[in-house]
């Protein structure tokens, strides 16, 4: 899973943003997939409706960036991190992980060894992941963690068949049976009064859990990796009602969106991230034509006929 620099948000690609099932022998086109959303995806759509179909719609390729590979390589090691027994969770452990995790990251997605200048010296590389997984041993000490469930893979479907899905980085549940979301950010913590973005993606997960499990998460906690920063936040019923309504309200916009066939730009201090700029009319790009059916297959949402 790759990690967005600008929003230090995953960027769910597979399997959460794959139609629904691999293709299989005789299959005459494309299987569409179930409608719904992951946070990436809201968020997504929230900063820019052409960003979202960019992503989602077209699947237009976007090279990794050295801080979004750094951030899967960082995420990788900490979920391995707690293969070893309590009293092992060391830093030196942790980074003798990175060599062998690289090599894993590089096998999935080859593309990802451009971000370095040489890929066959790596060292550079581990000292800056090296110095995130340090960092990380200041705000917890993992050998007092029993992780229930680790790159946790959830789904729901409300009611009108509108699925909610997403991947939890780690989730801890405490003997009484308190669950606490946490999800780790190799970027800084946002300045104060900027953490609606990443507590509307721990929300979203806590309303999915919410349905699962039939209790509201006891805590929510971001580990900022970038500034040594926990940021923690204890969740209600009636937000994530709330929050629920917002997400609907997104969906409710992609659909209008693919109804009408206009995803519109939304410039913004994040466009110097984009990858899409040569394609956007806000910089003088024209967007590509979109394929028959890829807007049914992508979102399960039929099209303007």
């Amino acid at each position: 899973m790759l990690t967005d620099p600008a929003l230090d948000v995953p960027l769910e690609l597979a399997p959460d943003d794959a139609p629904d099932g691999p293709p299989r022998a005789g299959d005459a086109e494309p299987r569409r997939r179930r409608p719904g959303l992951s946070p990436s995806r809201a968020n997504d759509y929230m900063q820019c409706p052409l960003l979202f179909r960019f992503r989602v719609v077209d699947r237009l390729p976007e090279p990794p960036s050295a801080a979004a590979v750094r951030g899967t390589l960082v995420h990788a090691v900490l979920e391995r991190l707690f293969d070893a027994p309590a009293g092992r969770r060391t830093l030196d452990a942790a980074r003798a992980l990175l060599p062998g995790t690289w090599a894993a990251v590089v096998a999935d997605a080859p593309e990802c060894a451009a971000v370095l200048p040489d890929p066959t010296d790596t060292a550079a590389w581990f000292d800056e992941a090296g110095a995130l997984l340090e960092r990380y041993f200041t705000l917890e000490d993992p050998n007092r963690l029993q992780p229930a469930e680790r790159e946790l893979a959830v789904s729901t479907e409300l009611e009108d068949g509108f699925e909610l899905r997403g991947i939890i980085d780690r989730l801890d549940v405490a003997p009484n049976g308190a669950i606490r979301v946490v999800d780790y950010k190799t970027g800084r913590s946002p300045r104060p009064g900027f953490e609606g973005g990443a507590l509307f993606q721990m929300r979203f997960y806590a309303l999915v859990l919410s349905r699962l499990r039939g209790t509201v998460p006891a805590m929510l906690q971001l580990v900022y990796l970038g500034d040594g920063t926990l940021l923690r936040h204890v969740p209600s019923a009636a937000e994530l009602e709330t929050t629920e309504r917002r997400i609907r309200s997104v969906w409710a916009g992609i659909r209008s969106s693919a109804e009408s066939g206009t995803w519109a730009p939304r410039p913004g201090p994040l466009c110097g991230w984009c990858s899409h700029q040569a394609l956007c009319p806000s910089f003088g790009g024209t967007p590509p034509e979109i394929p028959a059916g890829a807007v049914e297959v992508a979102l399960g949402i039929r099209p303007p006929a």
